[in-house]
């Protein structure tokens, strides 16, 4: 290798170590060919029988597994709060109680149905979703995790074939969150499977060609990195390949403190402005929309006695009996927000305040004067959401199953919400509403070309980005006619102040030399 191509690879040496740009096919730098393992020369039938297989050699997986979020879906909050999906309330499908075959297609597992209890890993663990090289592997979208079973799925391959995750293998959940592709994240959808480098610089094989792991660094199947504890200001620079990286990374830990080399000022702001606000300029720009809109209230209605679905020009639902009222967005353009990282969520157990929506379903601190916050770029999800009217709390929508009290079943709210918060053990008087509802998403991905950010004058103006933000001085956007006419008298004055002053001294010393 020359000495310009070892050069060339530097920064990126140790990242692309962990997680090769070919980790999409075939491994050539492995040490192990899966396909000489006497454990994987059988036909399996299922893929508990596949993990079967793998614990034969991977002894410790499952047992590393059972203790990360990935699989507890619960989240240990620094401020007390449990958090997960097993915990919160989003303004997408609800809540994941009650409607677990459908919610745990996209568990790291097999047959986890009841979310009341915790899951039992060994083989109940999946190991194809995250490693599965071929394509092939697919869950069901109802199935509890597993996938649809039969002469076409090939799981002797599929096993044979494991490797490195890539962008599909976590996309195939994160892609596809809230119910379909794009919905819920607004910077993740399947356009990042394969993106071009306008779209995401870091994932496009055009540039850095990073998959998922790359910055969120696996330990002992651990996954770092999450909406629930983000880093909103790194302090620590560059710290990619050394002891200190043993998180995700943040953009300083690649591009360190000071990233702008030829334009230095714009390093002033690092301090007080996230790069994702300016490198980030739009989200849902890979050609799949994004929703901003749910209204669960308008759900239930018929057509002829039948449900039935209304669509867009492109195919997307904006009306669907089951699921109510949409509104979907492509290149959208942040909210802004300062935010110090620490996010808090509403929980079904706490009172909400119905007489002054929208209700937040996540809140957080910041402001100009805290040293840990920052201005972010958000995805700001809205919509409506059914309550309990007295007892001012979040209900559980129990939507899936064949079940009459099912709402995709009866399309009956009294009978799908009795049910729901039933089964999740939480008091209901019987009075539903619905209310209107915020949900704050950080948007961290689809970075673009640094030729595509933001340039000066998208914020520094009255009409500017972050019009909304308050609490600081910002030039151009704070601008007063009356400071500035002021200004250009005091200039003025200035200048004819120093004019005269130039006058009488050549005058003065004029005279001098004549008297002399």
């Amino acid at each position: 290798m020359s000495i310009k191509r070892i050069f060339g690879c530097g920064v990126f040496a140790w990242l692309l170590m962990m997680t090769p740009a070919w980790a999409a096919t075939k491994d050539k730098t492995s040490t192990a060919d899966h396909t000489q393992f006497k454990q994987l020369q059988k036909d399996f039938q299922t893929g508990p029988e596949v993990t079967a297989a793998c614990l034969e050699c991977h002894t410790e997986a499952s047992k590393q597994l059972e203790k990360t979020t990935h699989w507890t879906w619960q989240f240990d909050h620094m401020n007390g709060q449990k958090l997960g999906k097993r915990e919160v309330v989003n303004s997408f499908c609800g809540s994941v109680a009650s409607n677990e075959p459908r919610c745990t297609s996209c568990h790291i597992g097999y047959d986890w149905t009841d979310m009341r209890k915790d899951h039992p890993a060994g083989t109940n663990v999946d190991c194809l979703v995250c490693h599965d090289t071929t394509g092939i592997y697919k869950k069901l979208p109802a199935g509890a995790g597993h996938p649809k079973y039969g002469p076409e799925l090939d799981l002797k391959k599929i096993a044979q074939n494991v490797g490195e995750t890539s962008r599909a293998n976590c996309g195939a959940c994160h892609f596809y969150g809230g119910g379909g592709d794009g919905v819920k994240h607004g910077d993740l959808d399947s356009s990042l499977v394969n993106p071009p480098k306008e779209l995401d610089v870091h994932m496009s094989k055009d540039g850095a060609n990073f998959t998922c792991a790359t910055c969120h660094n696996p330990k002992g199947h651990d996954v770092p990195g999450s909406r629930f504890e983000t880093t909103a200001k790194d302090t620590k620079g560059i710290d990619i390949a050394s002891a200190d990286y043993k998180d995700h990374a943040t953009c300083e830990s690649c591009h360190g403190m000071t990233p702008h080399k030829s334009e230095a000022k714009l390093n002033d702001h690092t301090d007080k402005v996230a790069c994702q606000t300016c490198h980030i300029p739009e989200f849902a720009r890979g050609g799949v929309p994004t929703k901003m809109w749910w209204d669960w209230s308008q759900g239930g209605k018929m057509k002829d006695g039948k449900p039935y679905a209304i669509k867009d020009d492109h195919g997307h639902d904006i009306y669907n009996s089951k699921k109510g009222d949409f509104k979907l967005a492509e290149n959208v353009i942040p909210e802004y927000a300062w935010f110090d990282g620490k996010m808090r969520y509403t929980l079904r157990s706490e009172k909400i305040d119905d007489a002054n929506p929208p209700v937040p379903i996540n809140t957080f601190g910041g402001s100009y004067d805290d040293p840990n916050a920052r201005i972010w770029p958000f995805k700001v999800m809205r919509g409506k959401q059914p309550y309990d009217k007295e007892l001012k709390t979040f209900l559980v929508n129990h939507v899936f199953g064949k079940d009459d009290t099912s709402f995709w079943t009866n399309f009956d709210w009294q009978k799908a919400l009795t049910a729901g918060t039933e089964y999740a053990g939480q008091p209901y008087s019987g009075h539903y509403g619905f209310v209107e509802t915020t949900y704050h998403w950080p948007q961290t991905h689809m970075v673009a070309p640094k030729s595509d950010a933001l340039r000066c004058d998208d914020c520094h103006a009255k009409d500017g980005r972050l019009a909304g933000l308050n609490g600081f001085y910002m030039p151009r956007r704070d601008q007063s006619d009356v400071l500035d006419m002021l200004g250009f008298i005091m200039i003025g004055l200035t200048g004819t102040g120093v004019a005269v002053h130039g006058v009488l001294r050549l005058v003065l010393r004029r005279k001098d030399k004549k008297e002399g």
